[in-house]
This record gives structure tokens, sequence and C-alpha cells, in this order.
């Protein structure tokens, strides 16, 4: 028997109290998972859900007003300095394929293209002046997933996982509904725990697939009985914990026995929550929901976003409900022919017109229905795309990437609506501020803030420094919250 063996099997003696000690000050022990914990102030939300619009949503075509671009219509765009684009050269002035209108009583403006939304826009809060790092889709979208356009970071659900714990013992704290034709750039390594403790990481559900959880139930025959199965799983645990013990500071095995013990206690709840069949004919209709079942396909048309997104919505409330902490749900795959995310560079109104409709049926059928049930005051929405979007022309239809100014938008938990932060110039080409722009660090401290947390006291030390989501940047946007 070793030191350590012998320390571990002292259990709760002074030994094991030590050892545990000395792990938990080099943070190789998970953080205590709790269900009430406030880590620096109180928080007014308790949940969050991302809405990820994969490929880059074009702000002057969906939130972001701009007369300039319809005044300037064809003609030759000149904002008065060098442009170099990501694949090719400006093209003349463009404005949306689609007409504007104020809606709410803030005067809101919205393009028809995502116009389900105006019932919802006094209860959100606009930022149109982000801006990126990168006009890369892959470094990108890491940038507003992680806070980091390199790979190995926590994604912004792991670091609440890891902050705040879980809220159920039945399902995982931080779930990923990715859009079903496949993943964006970067694939899982947009949710992953990167270097926190891998139980953080983001599990993911495909609620249109014949097994939405992969490896949940064991595989139909004739030999695996729900007993034996069972005792399997207990049998595994022993063997597994064993060879933890041997191996301490590997949060990988202790996160894989934690999986084992969550899906034997999915396998009663998750079935559950995926299971759409009780909900009313009224809220079915309000997602755009005809049918719960519909087959995928490749390309890109308004039904088919419309159930993609709506049904997402929808089983994201539910697992909200159940105490699910962090949803992300994808709008979008990676590229492909025919396009199938919002990476309009060869059509816009081809493009965008059926994924914004799709999604903003779902995201504010989303937002009425957690308004309705007393869920949206300590539930955050956070509408992001990875950049914008040209002011001009793409050949005669499609636009270039813009990494200088893009749109967000929130909801809910304390977030003021009815506002907008932030402008961009009179094309949206830039911010009208170019010194104070807004990043995705100032976005993640203002959730992470509303949530309860303190951005620059939440780290975790890894290859001796004291990494946080926001890295060495963010301030609360005080101006959007109530």
């Amino acid at each position: 028997m070793d030191r350590r063996e012998f320390l571990m099997s002292a259990g709760g003696g002074l030994g094991g109290i030590a050892l545990a000690s000395l792990l938990q000050n080099d943070q190789l022990l998970a953080r205590p998972q709790s269900s009430t914990q406030t880590l620096h102030h109180p928080p007014k939300a308790k949940r969050v859900v991302q809405l990820y619009m994969s490929g880059a949503a074009s702000q002057c075509d969906t939130f972001d007003f701009k007369p300039q671009l319809i005044k300037d219509n064809g003609n030759d765009w000149d904002p008065g300095e060098q442009v170099q684009l990501f694949q090719s050269s400006p093209g003349k002035t463009m404005q949306a394929p689609w007409k504007w209108k104020q809606y709410g009583q803030s005067g809101k403006w919205l393009n028809e293209c995502v116009a389900p939304l105006g019932d919802c826009v006094d209860d959100m809060a606009f930022i149109h002046n982000m801006v990126s790092k990168s006009n890369v889709h892959g470094p990108a979208t890491f940038m507003q997933a992680t806070g980091f356009i390199l790979p190995g970071f926590p994604g912004m659900g792991a670091w609440i996982s890891y902050g705040l714990g879980s809220m159920t013992d039945n399902l995982p704290t931080f779930v990923v509904l990715p859009d079903p034709r496949g993943f964006a750039p970067n694939g899982a390594a947009n949710w992953s725990a990167g270097f926190l403790p891998a139980s953080n990481q983001g599990t993911m559900i495909r609620p249109n697939s014949k097994t939405p959880i992969s490896n949940l139930f064991p595989p139909e025959n004739d030999f695996i009985s729900s007993q034996s199965d069972r005792n399997v799983l207990a049998a595994l645990k022993q063997l597994n914990r064993k060879h933890e013990q041997q191996r301490g500071g590997d949060s990988r095995l202790n996160a894989r026995i934690q999986s084992y013990e969550l899906a034997a206690k999915m396998q009663l709840q998750a079935p559950e929550v995926l299971d759409l069949s009780g909900e009313t004919k009224s809220t079915l209709q309000m997602y755009g929901l005809d049918s719960v079942d519909f087959e995928v396909q490749e390309g890109i048309s308004e039904a088919a976003e419309i159930a993609y997104f709506g049904r997402n919505c929808l089983v994201a409330r539910r697992m909200l409900e159940q105490g699910v902490r962090f949803v992300q749900i994808w709008s979008g795959a990676d590229n492909g022919h025919p396009r199938r995310n919002w990476d309009s560079h060869e059509d816009i109104k081809r493009d965008h017109w059926p994924l914004g409709r799709g999604m903003s049926i779902g995201a504010a059928a989303l937002i009425k229905d957690l308004k309705q049930r007393g869920m949206l005051d300590d539930t955050i929405i956070l509408w992001t795309t990875e950049f914008g979007r040209m002011p001009c022309s793409q050949g005669s239809k499609g636009r270039d990437h813009n990494p200088f100014v893009f749109s967000n938008w929130l909801a809910g938990g304390g977030i003021k609506g009815g506002t907008t932060y932030g402008e961009s110039d009179q094309w949206s080409f830039k911010p009208a501020d170019p010194a104070n722009p807004t990043m995705c660090y100032d976005v993640h401290a203002t959730i992470l803030h509303q949530l309860g947390i303190d951005h620059e006291k939440l780290t975790f030390r890894h290859n001796g420094i004291d990494r946080r989501l926001t890295d060495v940047h963010g301030h609360v946007i005080k101006d959007i919250l109530s």
C-alpha cells in the first residue's frame, strides 16, 4: 500500500482530510455541487439559455436598422477607408431585402425577417456595437462560446456549472441542443470543460434523433435485462473508484463515474422531459410545431427551420423547468452545399429569411412561455453569433464577414427590456464610438453578475495562471440592468 492509498483508506480520518485539503488547494478536486450556492452577491437569475446562430447572422438584415443603407442602396459603398474583406472586394451598398417596422412601446425597429420577435421587444435589450477579434468562423465561434479565440478553454456553460453547481440530481447541469444537421465549427469543443473538472462539460442531446442521448439505454438484445444492466453499472463503479484512488487529481475519471451515475437517473427523467406529447395544442402552435415528428433535411427551408429551432426551444423550456441550469441551442451547422447555416456569402434573401423566421418564432415563443410561467424573471436568454456581415454586397446578393460590428440581445433575469445599448455607425460597419466597443467579455461579465458571480473572482488556476471566463477584460453593462 503506497502513501496515497493509505491516506485515502483512512476515509474521514485526519489523513483523508489532509489529502483532500491539499488536493482542493491545488484545485484538483471538483467544486462541490449546490443548488442554492451564492458565490459573491445575491443573484437576480439562476438559469441561462444561449441561442447561438452559427455562420454569422447579418445584423443589418435583422436587428440593426440603418436608413443610410436604404438611401444609398445600389451606390458605391465608400466608408472613407480601405476595407479588406474575408473573401471578396467591397460591392455596392446593399439594403435588407425586406422592410423594417417599429414594435412595442420602445419603438424598436425590426426587419420583417425576424418580425415574430416584435411582440417581445419590450422584454429585450439590444447591443449593436459588438466586436470580434477574428473574422474566421472557428476562432470567432470559440470567442463567443468560451471568451477566447484559441481552443482548450471552457465554455460559458462549463464556467457556470463549475461556479454554481447543479439544481437537479436527475439531469445534467449544462445541456447542448445542436442543429439536427450537424455541428457548428469546432464541434463539441465549443461546450467542453477545457481545464475545469470534466464533469462541467456540456451534455449533448438531440431531440430529433431516435436516440436523443447517446448510450443512455443499452442496445436491444436478448441477454441484457434491466437488472443485469444495474449490476454491471454497480460493478463498474466499484472498479472505477478503486482505479481512481490510485490516480488522484485526474478529473476525467471522476466525471466518467458521475456520468454513469447520472445516466441511471436520467433513464427515468430524461425521456419524460423530451416527450412533447403532453404539451397543449396552443403551446405547440406557439413554437411553430404542427407536429413533433418531422424529417431532417440537408438544406434550408422555412418549415424546416421553424420545426428545428422551435422544437429545441420547447425542449429547453422543459429542461429549465426540471432544474437544468444552462442550455445552449444552436441554429446552423458547418458549411455545406446546399447552405445549412447563416454564412450567406451567396444569397442573403435565400438563406436569412427561413433561418430568421425559424429562429424568431422559436425565440419569441420561449420568451412568452417563460414569462407566462413566471420563469423569465430568473432566466437569462442570450442571442449571439460569431460576427456580423458587411453593409455592402458580395457578388450581387450575398454579404461577406464583418468582425468589426454585430449585434447581441438579452432578455429576462433582471435585464432591462425595451433598451438599446451601443450603436453602430450609419452603415452598421463599425461601432459609432470605435474607442468603446462591446465585446463578449462584457456580455459574459454581465451574465455572471446577474447569476451572483463577480467575473473577476470566478477563477481556476491552470498552468500557473488564474484563468477566468473574461480573461483580463470585461465590464458589467449596467445600462441594460433593471
